[in-house]
């Protein structure tokens, strides 16, 4: 009965043993796994080329051959491929207008295609050698050199004690004439005036300014004598 139960014991365990060897099948496919392998192969086996002493790569992976002119990258400058590598141009340009207002970058070096030909004075613009007043007391011109000259009237002293300013006048002038204080009236200059029944005041010649030379004469019952 021994070497019976042994068989039986045998036969209940194969099935076990055939679950557990296809148990890793279930988990996933083998040709995933195949098939990821190779990849890595394949990988593994790139070769980069190497053009050193051949030729010459630019930053988009353009090869150009020894002695083959290029431009690499965002460069205007031309180069050359040698076996050492790309012999660029490196020019002195010129230097630009100081009054450039458009610049273009077409070609190796800066190229000025608009000079500034106006000038700018208290936010409006002018013509080259354009005269103009911003104000009545200034006279301004637009130089060539886009800088506005201005010159500001020298008035002269009115002669009178009550000058106005006019629109578009830049010095105030005597609408009546010369004048002088004489008190607190004011007499036109060069004639006697009589302020009041016992005084008469003239303008000072010349001399606005000062308060007017007064006389004054005794009198009678509010009469002069």
């Amino acid at each position: 009965m021994g070497p019976l139960l042994s068989a039986a014991s045998v036969l209940l365990l194969f099935p076990l043993l055939v679950l557990s060897v296809a148990s890793p099948a279930t988990v996933g496919n083998p040709e995933d796994y195949v098939a990821d392998e190779a990849e890595r192969t394949a990988a593994d086996n790139i070769v980069f080329d190497d053009y050193r002493g051949k030729g010459c790569v630019d930053d988009s992976g353009f090869v150009y051959k020894l002695g083959e002119r290029f431009y690499p990258g965002h460069s205007n400058c031309p180069c050359v491929c040698t076996e050492d590598g790309p012999v660029c141009d490196q020019p002195e340009c010129p230097k630009l207008h100081p009054k450039c207002t458009k610049v273009e970058h077409n070609g190796c070096c800066p190229e000025c295609k608009e000079v500034k030909n106006f000038c700018e004075y208290r936010g409006k613009t002018y013509k080259i050698l354009e005269e103009f007043k911003p104000s009545p007391c200034e006279w301004c011109r637009c130089e060539p050199n886009n800088e506005v000259h201005c010159v500001v009237s020298d008035c002269a002293v009115p002669e009178c004690v009550n000058p106005v300013y006019e629109p578009e006048q830049c010095c105030p002038i005597c609408k009546h004439g010369p004048n002088c204080f004489a008190g607190t009236t004011i007499i036109p200059a060069g004639k006697e005036v009589k302020v009041d029944d016992c005084t008469i005041c003239r303008c000072h010649n010349g001399d606005w300014w000062k308060p007017a030379q007064c006389l004054r004469r005794e009198c009678l019952n509010g009469q002069s004598s």
